[in-house]
This record gives C-alpha cells, structure tokens and sequence, in this order.
C-alpha cells in the first residue's frame, strides 16, 4: 500500500506520461491483464485509457486491474487511471 505522500508524488510523474494502454469494449480480458502486468514491471508507472464504450467505468477498471496485477491505484482522473507497482528487475522510483 502506497501512503497519500508518495500517492502525489506518484500523481506528479504521472502529468507527464501519455497513456499507453486503451480498455476498451473488449473490458478486461486475461490478455489485458498480461498486458499491463509487462507494462508495469518495465515501467513501474502506467497511465491508461478508459474509452467510452468500455461497459466498466475508468473506476471499476482501476480496481479491477490494480487487483489482478497487485498493483495500486495512483488516481483516476476522468477516463484516465494511472497504477504503480515497484517492479522486481527494473526498479526506477524511488519512494520515501
């Protein structure tokens, strides 16, 4: 669990990422899931997109891939959801 201080500043480095993962009306398949749990561990912080026909809100997909990835939710922003989960072999963020 991420405390609220490393959370903003997670939320910070995050303003300037672009979304590299699209959820789309497919929802969240296992392949999805493979997809932003290799995501993850290159990058540590991702920031997604939840598209409108999407049939889950940009929330429930946040907790829904944040749970099957074990990563946490940094925010949700619109249709924007940013997860972090410290990666095991390229660590980059250092958090206090």
């Amino acid at each position: 669990m991420i405390t609220s201080k490393q959370r903003a500043k997670l939320k910070g480095m995050a303003t300037t990422l672009n979304a590299i993962i699209q959820v789309g009306k497919g929802g969240i398949t296992d392949n999805l899931v493979k997809t932003v749990s290799d995501a993850l561990e290159a990058r540590e912080l991702i920031k997604l997109t939840v598209l409108e026909n999407s049939e889950y809100t940009p929330r429930e997909t946040a907790d829904e891939l944040a749970e099957a990835v074990g990563a946490d939710v940094v925010g949700v922003i619109g249709r924007k959801v940013i997860l972090y989960r410290e990666s095991v072999e390229h660590k980059r963020i250092e958090l206090d």
